[in-house]
């Protein structure tokens, strides 16, 4: 099996779904959720069946680990074992670029079963967890949006201790295209209740206390911190005309493509865009050298706590891309838009009405 480390420009779809389970892979690898995993000899296995579909491939990827893996198909068939010692999850990503999420550990042993013209009817058996996502995704197959956000609900509420409620709630509340963080805070409560000594809920929670607070049409919270360079970062650095805060990551292409394309925009407008980024990375190396090659000169927070950081938490960022724009007043305009078009066209055209 070919093993890579993920690198390279990847569309904007599939940097989403990296970026997806590369956030609740940091925080499931430190949680306390019970996975029914059948032993623990280190290993992880997954074999799988598709109709029509001769030979193939398609990847794997632990982004956890930060590697993906091909799964090359034979007759139909695949074979797939790796060591593994804890909790996370992994993304089965398809040609047609569709995911399927699996919940992996170390003496699972899963079966998946589908058919290659209908991939969305793929299922996923041999632990608890994996059997009661494929079901979810089933049923959410015959629905509309609005539908599959109410079932997801109802499926948290039901279940608030469960693995697969912590990945609804972020795929469906936090990172769908209009974030709900009113519901995904009355759902993360009932989550925290179920769960209180859990950490990972512990600081989402906060996470989301911190969204609550600084919703699109509040003002930025007050924060300090201290940049890269040993200076002091405050709300006082954002008082232009267009003021954009931003997290990101090294592993995170998108967030990246985001903070280039805010950086062309801003060395054009210098008197009326302020920029703050704070880099999720564990070392500031990697954001000193992109910083560097790229000459970008905005303060950038770097602390190495990653989503811990406190101004991560009291700015409300639950996941990649994370960012706002706020106006002269410190009123926010706009969050976590999640493409570099998304972003350009706003502020270009908070810049036209200047």
């Amino acid at each position: 099996m070919r093993n890579e480390a993920v690198a390279g420009k990847k569309n904007g779809h599939t940097a989403r779904i990296v970026s997806l389970l590369l956030t609740l892979t940091l925080l499931l690898s430190h949680a306390s959720f019970f996975m029914s995993c059948s032993s623990n000899d280190g290993i992880f296995r997954l074999e799988g069946r598709f109709r029509n579909l001769n030979q193939g491939e398609f990847y794997i990827y632990n982004a956890d680990k930060g590697w993906k893996d091909t799964i090359a198909i034979r007759d139909g068939r695949f074979t797939y074992e790796i060591g593994m010692s804890d909790t996370t999850i992994l993304a089965l990503i398809f040609p047609n670029q569709s995911e399927i999420p699996i919940f992996a550990c170390s003496g699972a042993d899963l079966q998946i079963k589908g058919d290659a013209s209908h991939l969305r009817g793929t299922e996923v058996e041999g632990t608890e967890e994996n059997e009661e996502m494929t079901a979810f995704r089933l049923r959410a197959a015959k629905m509309t949006p609005p539908e599959i956000s109410e079932e997801a609900g109802k499926y948290i509420m039901g279940h608030p201790a469960s693995p697969v409620s912590f990945y609804l709630l972020q795929h469906y509340f936090l990172l769908s295209p209009e974030p709900d963080y009113p519901q995904a805070k009355k759902l993360c409560d009932a989550m925290l209740k179920a769960t209180p000594a859990n950490g990972t809920i512990v600081r989402l929670n906060k996470q989301l206390t911190s969204l609550a607070a600084s919703p699109v049409g509040g003002k930025i919270p007050s924060f300090k911190a201290t940049d890269m360079n040993g200076k002091t970062v405050n709300n006082s650095l954002l008082k232009s005309d267009v003021n954009i805060v931003m997290a990101w990551a090294s592993w995170n292409y998108e967030s990246k493509n985001i903070l280039k394309a805010v950086h062309k925009l801003q060395k054009k407008n210098a008197d009326k865009i302020a920029v703050v980024s704070i880099c999720i990375d564990a070392s500031a190396s990697q954001a000193r050298l992109m910083f560097k090659y790229d000459s970008i000169s905005w303060p950038n927070v770097c602390d190495g706590k990653m989503w811990q950081s406190p101004v991560i938490q009291k700015l409300g960022f639950a996941a990649m891309p994370a960012n706002f724009i706020a106006d002269k007043k410190g009123k926010i305009l706009c969050r976590d838009l999640t493409t570099v078009k998304a972003i350009e066209e706003k502020i270009q055209s908070l810049l036209d009405k200047k």
